[in-house]
């Protein structure tokens, strides 16, 4: 069975998001991964899904470092749970990621990366998309874009309406050969990209694409969040996440 290793990015600066206030998160940062949603931190249940796999050998979180001594206060019971290892993360995320991929175990065949803020992923897909990079070496799951784009100049005037013929929006997790992300990462300079994609293709390496849900969207307004809080009890749930998670479960009466 091929090893994973899991990359949470949970080290941005939230700055589009607007939180539901402190009394969620006391003196704690107000950003989007650390917010509660219908019982568990948004993070968690990023987390959770990987934590359960048994190829998955070893998960980590970058998290900026003015955080780290507060997420380790507030999540002690999930990060002892689900035995995560916190890296600091960078000025922006590939910095971030980056930081992660240098403590990833030499012995990792694939490197998924995941957006924490990105907590409607499920165990079918996961193992769809890490059964497609087995295969491909370079997969990531994205769905076709199905609205009419608009190109517009800044005082958001339409310039053009774009084909969306062959335009899909890019997903995580996103998941690679361990060496061709090292290799990507190390030819990177100061590039910032907006996905792990992104440097895979600058090396010319292909990217599969594995046709990914509408519901795996991130959140990133909050707008997004509620809509998150709508959608997460229509997931199907995979067995023993409870076992891992005695601590900070579902809200009761099934809500």
């Amino acid at each position: 069975m091929a090893s994973f290793a899991v990359i949470l990015a949970a080290a941005g600066k939230s700055t589009r998001f607007r939180s539901k206030g402190a009394e969620i998160l006391g003196a704690g940062p107000q950003k989007k991964p650390f917010m509660d949603l219908k019982g568990r931190a948004v993070w968690v249940r990023s987390a959770e899904i990987f934590s359960n796999r048994e190829e998955v050998k070893q998960l980590l979180i970058s998290v900026a470092e003015e955080d780290i001594e507060w997420f380790k206060q507030k999540f002690r019971p999930n990060l002892a749970f689900m035995e995560i290892e916190i890296v600091a993360g960078g000025l922006e995320r590939a910095d971030s990621v980056q930081n992660a991929l240098a403590r990833v175990k030499a012995d990792i065949d694939y490197v998924a990366i995941h957006d924490a803020a990105r907590p409607l992923i499920t165990d079918k897909w996961v193992g769809e998309i890490f059964a497609a990079a087995e295969k491909h070496d370079a997969v990531i799951p994205a769905v076709r874009v199905s609205s009419t784009l608009k190109r517009a100049d800044k005082e958001q005037r339409i310039l053009e309406t774009v084909d969306r013929t062959d335009l899909w929006a890019a997903q995580t997790p996103q998941v690679f050969k361990r060496q061709l992300l090292l290799d990507a990462y190390a030819q990177r300079g100061d590039f910032q990209a907006t996905d792990e994609a992104q440097l895979i293709e600058n090396l010319g390496h292909p990217v599969k694409i594995v046709e990914g849900s509408p519901l795996n969207q991130k959140i990133t307004t909050a707008a997004d969040f509620r809509m998150a809080e709508a959608l997460v009890n229509a997931l199907p749930k995979p067995k023993g996440i409870q076992a891992l998670h005695p601590f900070a479960d579902e809200e009761p009466h099934g809500i």
